[in-house]
């Protein structure tokens, strides 16, 4: 069997490296935004061609999973082997790339600036570098090729599709690069790791008129404006410190003229937790604050919310699991823990609210660079060190094989 804490594995990322590279930049020219990824699945599928893979599509996107069963011990129905998925997110963001790269986006207004590039090649590496030792795996693999994770509920979609049943994951891992920490470095925490992601969305009903008459109308803007700070004291006064929400108005809309009131004014924004009961209760405050706010001034409001990604919470023993192998790999300075969690969503907590696993960031930062000043995720100049990918891979590897012969032990 193979040892999930070898040195061997940095041998075997970088014998994948030129073709992980060579595939990144081939998914970075050519971004697709969404649920529906056909350019880039059809890419990753040419690259996993001839390896000991079962290829299982999905109904409802373009992802699909690709899945290794090892020759260590028996992988088919009733074994005991355990089983470990690990996941690759492919969709890009509608954003125009201004990196100068020879291989940057030749479709304008989609860009790979959230890396999802790297994570889906780094994937296919780690798809690669264990299929050859295939014969020494303890169990099975699952890759998870997933579109639509900016926003589209991608991860979701591909559990409705089946993806943790036959084979069912005992655990699941996924790595996402970071611009912002020094290359190669591995970052992440027990427990909670990232927030929950709600849209808010607001509708005040006024009655319009002329502007030099507001008496004779009912103006929806001030009451917009006292809803939007009534929310705010609510956060600040009545949302413990201890586990915190950030609710953030980011568009308000109203009116046509300078001379004429609106008869309606909408609001949008954001809510993001560290807790489902802090989620819960923040969004029943939403609702509650602009339906009475607007009342109290006679109008009426309607108040929704679209909801998002849950929160992203961390297995203790999974997260244990990747800085043992992050140190193996990578000596005592392979890991920090982070001191606190961060404020962004993200779809692998569909994943990790069914099975046991953690997430955790490979810094990317370019050679030479500050990582506090790079351009971070989401930035239209987001640039990153390309040999931060054969430790992903060695990471995939490692973790997978770890867990497959021992478990959380």
């Amino acid at each position: 069997m193979l040892d999930g804490d070898s040195l061997s594995w940095d041998a075997a990322a970088e014998a994948v490296f030129d073709e992980v590279v060579a595939l990144r930049r081939a998914i970075h020219a050519e971004p697709e935004i969404g649920l529906h990824c056909p350019l880039t699945s059809a890419k990753i599928k040419a690259a996993l061609a001839g390896l000991p893979l079962e290829i299982r599509e999905g109904s409802s996107t373009t992802g699909f999973v690709a899945i290794l069963r090892g020759g260590a011990a028996g992988t088919g129905p009733g074994s005991n082997a355990r089983t470990v998925l690990l996941r690759g997110d492919m969709d890009a963001l509608p954003m125009t790339e201004e990196t100068g790269l020879p291989f940057a986006s030749t479709i304008d207004g989609r860009m790979h600036a959230c890396g999802h590039d790297t994570h889906t090649a780094m994937l296919v590496g780690a798809a690669k570098a264990l299929s050859a030792r295939r014969d020494a795996l303890a169990g099975t693999v699952v890759f998870m090729f997933q579109p639509g994770e900016e926003g589209y509920h991608g991860a979701r979609f591909m559990i409705e599709d089946g993806l943790l049943v036959d084979p069912a994951p005992d655990a699941a891992f996924a790595l996402h690069i970071s611009p912002n920490a020094p290359s190669g470095l591995v970052v992440g925490r027990p427990g909670t790791i990232m927030a929950s992601a709600d849209t808010l969305h607001a509708r005040i009903i006024g009655r319009g008129g002329h502007a030099a008459m507001p008496h004779e109308g009912l103006d929806p803007i001030p009451v917009a404006c006292e809803i939007v700070t009534a929310l705010q004291v609510y956060v600040a006064r009545q949302v413990a410190v201890t586990d915190p929400a950030v609710l953030s108005i980011t568009k308000i809309q109203a009116g046509t003229a300078h001379n004429v009131v609106p008869g309606e004014a909408t609001l949008l924004g954001t809510l993001r937790t560290l807790s489902e009961a802090t989620r819960m209760q923040c969004q029943a405050a939403f609702k509650r604050i602009v339906e009475h706010i607007a009342a109290a001034h006679g109008c009426t409001a309607e108040a929704w919310i679209d909801a998002g990604y849950p929160v992203t919470a961390n297995d203790p023993r999974a997260s244990a699991l990747q800085e043992a192998v992050a140190t193996g790999l990578f000596g005592e300075g392979g890991w920090q823990t982070m001191p606190k969690p961060m404020m962004g969503a993200e779809d692998f907590s569909y994943v990790l609210r069914a099975v046991p696993g953690a997430f955790a960031f490979i810094g990317a930062a370019p050679e030479g660079s500050d990582p506090m000043t790079n351009p971070p995720l989401h930035n239209t100049r987001m640039t990153l060190d390309e040999r931060v990918m054969a430790r992903g891979v060695a990471m995939h590897c490692a973790t997978a094989t770890r867990f497959l012969e021992r478990g959380f032990d």
